[in-house]
């Protein structure tokens, strides 16, 4: 229906317009993405979806490398005035283009200008939240929500006599260590480090990661995650470290190959990682269940945040492509695409509706373990510590807290000397971002 009302308004506007000859071209807008593989198909999959259900407008997605590339290239391409309508950018990269002043079109504001519906409220709060402005309007589209889970191979436990995945830091270690004595090497691993085991830590413990409401509060913010909590996490991952209770195995998921394979039988990274998990241990029984806390904070366990990516609308493009991008956003967190794509990759759904019609088809039951996430995320309302991070330079910061945790690993650093130094040449980064945006 859509579709055919579509042509027979573009045959009458150019009937209107001139003679019957003259025809009227669809309008192109550009979604720069980071989606490589098989998300990149499925993105190419939405997009043709969309182009598909009318004829006014056509998305074209172009996929420019991981996300550091991709953010990297769009920055480029604003100053060659050459940008794209639509570019992805991951969470660590908010707070970068809040402070690009005439770069970026808000969404809130895009949908209302371009006269599209558009209810806030239907979006899951822990997602958007972390990307709202100070009086809580969205400033971009959530695309590609996740939330860090543990991962089990319940094989092991099973031969290790252990019946359920441990739920605290101190069963972690007891788990590993009699998974180690039924000859499993390595008892956990964790994916994005500093992601999983400090951002997400510090919010999983509803404890501050910065300063000012981990940065929502304004440029002044400060790293203090060398607070004694913090210390005591890393300094016992440390210990672990020298046993094989934890092994490091890489800054970003390559560590993820120590699961596949059984050297080690827990494994935390993204939800996201699901599909991936699943396809690499065919065969092996894999449980789901939400990340591990230590039982002596206060109100532990609170919400997780989220990682991935969202979409942001840049500046410079006319009426008519923006009318089509707001559009598209109608298109793309609809119920139906966003159900189809959070089951397909893993994701989480952006809307309460994805999420409720996933319930509806069954998903949850056929694929247990698929909602730990969202109920991981949905337990609690997030506080001030727990709704996500805006800090400046936060690319740097990772790799500066990145170098400082291998040290631990390594045995070079005790934990208190590293977290101390990172937050130190952390802080540098945030002053320099604050100085450079005042």
């Amino acid at each position: 229906m859509a579709h055919s009302r579509a042509i027979a308004h573009i045959v009458a506007v150019a009937a209107l317009a001139s003679t019957s000859t003259a025809a009227l071209a669809a309008t192109e807008v550009e979604w720069w993405h980071a989606m490589g593989g098989e998300l990149g198909e499925k993105v190419e999959e939405i997009a043709a979806n969309f182009n598909k259900s009318q004829s006014d407008y056509v998305v074209k997605p172009v996929y420019k490398g991981n996300y550091t590339e991709t953010m990297t290239a769009a920055i480029a391409a604003f100053r060659a005035k050459e940008q794209p309508a639509i570019v992805q950018v991951f969470e660590v990269g908010t707070a970068t283009m809040m402070a690009a002043e005439g770069a970026v079109y808000p969404v809130y504001k895009l949908m209302e200008e371009a006269g599209e519906p558009f209810d806030q409220a239907a979006f899951l709060q822990p997602v958007i939240g972390y990307y709202t402005d100070a009086n809580g309007k969205m400033l971009s589209m959530p695309f590609n929500s996740s939330t860090p889970v543990l991962y089990y191979n319940k094989d092991l436990f099973e031969k290790a006599g252990i019946s359920e995945a441990p739920k605290t830091w101190p069963e972690v270690g007891e788990a590993a260590k009699k998974l180690q004595e039924n000859g499993v090497a390595c008892g956990f691993t964790t994916g994005w480090q500093s992601w999983v085991q400090l951002e997400n830590f510090s919010a999983w413990h509803n404890v501050p990661f910065a300063t000012l409401a981990n940065g929502f509060g304004g440029l002044g913010t400060e790293l203090v995650i060398n607070s004694d909590i913090h210390k005591k996490h890393i300094g016992q991952l440390g210990e672990w470290q020298k046993t094989k209770v934890f092994d490091y195995g890489g800054r970003r998921s390559d560590s993820a190959p120590k699961f596949y394979s059984g050297e080690c039988a827990m494994y935390m990274n993204s939800s996201a990682s699901r599909a991936g998990v699943l396809a690499n241990m065919e065969g092996v029984n894999v449980g789901v269940s939400k990340l591990p806390y230590w039982p002596d904070v206060e109100g532990a366990p609170q919400n997780s945040i989220i990682g991935g990516a969202t979409l942001w609308v840049l500046g410079g493009h006319d009426a008519e492509e923006y009318k089509g991008v707001a559009k598209f956003f109608t298109f793309l967190s609809s119920a139906e695409v966003q159900a189809d794509w959070h089951q397909f990759t893993g994701y989480l759904p952006i809307t309460t509706a994805a999420y409720e019609l996933s319930k509806e088809q069954g998903y949850y039951e056929k694929n247990p373990g698929a909602d730990v996430g969202i109920e991981q995320m949905l337990g609690k309302a997030p506080t001030e510590n727990s709704k996500g991070l805006r800090l400046g330079n936060f690319v740097q910061i990772r790799d500066v807290i990145n170098e400082e945790l291998e040290l631990v690993w390594s045995g070079e650093k005790s934990a208190e000397e590293a977290l101390d130094t990172a937050v130190d040449r952390g802080n540098k980064l945030l002053r320099q971002f604050e100085k450079a945006n005042n």
